[in-house]
């Protein structure tokens, strides 16, 4: 049913001027299933607050819930057509009056983690791009059809809206910077193990792959209601600076089970680095900050090794964000192991000053479909210097690509053998010594792989030389023959 609503609804954006992309599609099928949730929720609420005697009270007033002005019903439970808005009226509603309301709840709520903000967050930034109300009738009556109140429907719902994220890393517009393969962020993930009660952070969240994946490997840890309430409101967090990216994130994490995603809509790099506080640090980074960005010169001042390159910025953020002792999985572009340019010598000497670098996990080149550049997975842990470096090539014996994708069982030895970093023809270790931090090259080099200088001596060259002429006078004398 999902999965048919979702075709659906594509094919009418499809006749839609200004939904030209999978990403303009993903981005108002996102608003109008928020909206859809958002009715849910409050009639959730409602009941339970029926449920134990009190009175609930609407976060959107009664005109401007979806069974007033989407999917007003009869009697019979059908759409009610002589209420149904339709045509030049309906659009003109949407943009005139729905959304300059919900932008509103912004200025309601000074609170970034309510709902109230969040409302008014995404649609501040977000803009309805469906010109035809004949069409927004259609495409709203498909997606009145989706049920996903109960857990079985949301994870259906979550899989199928993952999958249209996943087809906007091929929909051009850069869109392939909103997904990382999610069997890479598992591996991660399982590689960091968190357990519930420690926090966890994506400074640079996207569509909350990382985020939404962590909360599915905890969801196993759950115990009691108090786990649960933990993983809702106490242990993910995340900040997203574009606007699309913010409102597909909070619409997967919400898709995923959590209800009020603690996602921020702004520049994580805007702050100064130093003037983050203990109250802000978390015990867990999992991220894939973009690269190959240029950060402007004020930004720049915010860190202490200044560089225009967007991940170097921040990886020395994530350094910094984290508390003692607390880890990272971090991907980033490969040169950042062996280039000599200063900000890089520094930022190497840092994280493995500061931090214990245990693992580089390199990554294959189609891992991340779309992107031209080799990347390796950095994994670390905060509070003691590096001493020895285990690495991984990663290697699933096929070439990667849209119709070839990464899948879990290419990462199962990687998981396995990382728990006690062991050798393996794809895995060795190297020693860092103290003296050799600034200058240390720490690119992929498996000392398994290499191919072996033969050294001859040169006699031996001399020989090779005279049979390669004798071998060429042989053929110069066939060619003669055969004229």
């Amino acid at each position: 049913m999902f999965e048919q609503a979702f075709r659906n609804i594509d094919d009418v954006l499809r006749k839609e001027a200004g939904c030209t992309t999978e990403l303009d599609y993903t981005e108002q099928t996102s608003w109008l299933l928020f909206l859809k949730y958002l009715d849910g929720l409050e009639d959730d609420r409602a009941t339970v607050a029926q449920l134990d005697g009190k009175k609930y009270e609407y976060l959107l007033a009664k005109k401007y819930r979806w069974a007033i002005w989407a999917a007003p019903k009869g009697k019979d439970g059908k759409l009610d057509h002589n209420k149904a808005l339709s045509g030049p009226d309906f659009i003109e509603f949407v943009d005139d009056e729905l959304f300059p309301y919900l932008q509103k709840f912004k200025q309601k709520s000074d609170n970034p983690n309510t709902l109230e903000y969040k409302i008014g967050e995404i649609f501040g930034e977000i803009k309805n791009r469906i010109s035809s109300g004949y069409n927004l009738r259609e495409i709203i009556d498909h997606i009145d059809e989706l049920r996903f109140r109960s857990q079985k429907e949301k994870h259906e719902l979550s899989h199928l809206y993952e999958a249209k994220i996943h087809n906007m890393g091929n929909a051009g517009r850069n869109g392939g910077e909103y997904y990382t393969p999610r069997p890479l962020i598992r591996a991660m993930i399982e590689v960091v193990a968190p357990k519930i009660g420690e926090t966890i952070y994506d400074g640079a969240c996207g569509s909350a792959g990382f985020l939404c994946e962590a909360f599915e490997y905890l969801k196993s840890q759950v115990k009691r209601t108090k786990d649960m309430d933990t993983l809702q409101h106490r242990t993910f967090f995340g900040c997203e600076k574009k606007s699309l990216a913010y409102v597909i994130g909070i619409m997967n994490m919400i898709l995923h089970g959590i209800e009020a995603p603690n996602i921020l809509h702004a520049n994580t790099l805007a702050d100064h680095s130093d003037d983050i506080g203990d109250k802000e640090k978390r015990d867990i980074v999992l991220a894939n900050p973009p690269f190959g960005g240029h950060e402007r010169k004020e930004v720049q001042k915010n860190f202490r090794i200044r560089t225009g390159e967007t991940a170097y910025l921040f990886l020395q953020h994530f350094i910094r964000v984290l508390k003692a002792g607390g880890r990272g999985a971090i991907v980033i572009k490969n040169t950042f192991l062996s280039s000599t340019d200063n900000a890089s010598v520094a930022l190497r000497s840092l994280l493995l000053e500061n931090c214990n670098l245990i693992t580089v996990l390199d990554c294959p080149s189609g891992t991340f479909q779309g992107a031209g550049v080799k990347t390796v997975v950095i994994f670390f842990a905060k509070g003691a210097p590096t001493r020895k470096v285990w690495y991984y090539q990663l290697d699933p014996g096929r070439s990667l690509g849209k119709t070839n994708p990464l899948n879990d069982e290419d990462l199962v030895e990687f998981v396995k053998l990382q728990k006690k970093c062991a050798n393996s023809r794809k895995s060795w270790s190297v020693e860092v010594n103290g003296g050799d931090r600034e200058s240390i090259d720490l690119s992929v080099k498996n000392p398994i792989g290499e191919v072996k200088k033969v050294r001859r001596t040169p006699k031996e060259i001399m020989a090779e030389i005279e049979l390669l002429d004798t071998s060429e006078a042989k053929a110069v004398r066939a060619v003669r023959e055969l004229l």
